[in-house]
């Protein structure tokens, strides 16, 4: 049941790799509720299955058994369609790797998603990179932009379409410590801003401590 404080939720999630000839039980039965505005931080060690936690909430990745509730809805009770475009309206992702398109500007990267969804604004686009402090840098491609500015257009196009969901998995993986912090207050004041739901895995303990909410995955199991 959706209540005014939770807006997503999950129960009794499990998910299962095959691995050659061996099974690797990675979620073992997963409950967790996520407020609807504020931070929320998931920690655990180097293949607990945190980003596979983390895709499964956004719709990437099906389990083998259990529900994640939106609004009320078993996402994974809907169609393909349906649910591709509650990703790309409703939901933002921030990866370690940036996934930019090497071909397309920093603008243009922004823009992709709007024009998934048909409706497509560059102004606004332009708008949010200026925001994350890239307004200089509109036209540069990946190539050109540091590391750190790379992560910033990933956080920009995440924002595009105003999700109320922003997942960031290892959002300062690959950022050395002072752009990391740099990334993660960005990620914060801009949630505080917009009053969405976010959500951060992270192996830093620093991050981790500045959640609302703060998970830990243990032997597949998420402890609050």
């Amino acid at each position: 049941m959706v209540t005014d404080d939770f807006r997503l939720t999950c129960s009794a999630l499990h998910k299962t790799f095959r691995l050659g000839h061996t099974d690797l039980e990675i979620l073992r039965g997963v409950d967790a509720h996520f407020p609807r505005n504020g931070l929320n931080t998931i920690q655990g060690a180097s293949g607990s299955g945190k980003s596979t936690l983390l895709q499964i909430l956004g719709g990437l990745e099906q389990p083998d058994q259990g529900e994640v509730i939106w609004d009320g809805a078993s996402i994974y009770g809907w169609s393909r369609r349906e649910l591709a475009a509650w990703r790309n309206l409703s939901v933002g992702f921030v990866f370690q790797a940036y996934h930019l398109f090497p071909e397309l500007s920093a603008l243009e990267n922004v823009e992709f998603p709007a024009r998934l969804a048909r409706k497509s604004d560059s102004a606004f686009a332009a708008g949010l990179l200026e925001q994350v402090g890239l307004g200089a840098r509109l036209h540069h491609r990946p190539a050109e932009l540091s590391g750190g500015e790379q992560q910033r257009v990933a956080i920009a196009r995440a924002l595009r379409n105003n999700p109320a969901l922003l997942l960031a998995d290892e959002p300062t993986g690959n950022l050395d410590a002072a752009t990391g912090h740099e990334i993660i207050d960005l990620l914060l004041r801009l949630q505080q801003e917009r009053g969405n739901c976010l959500i951060i895995v992270t192996h830093d303990n620093a991050i981790a401590a500045l959640g609302q909410r703060i998970y830990r995955l243990e032997e597949g199991i998420l402890v609050k």
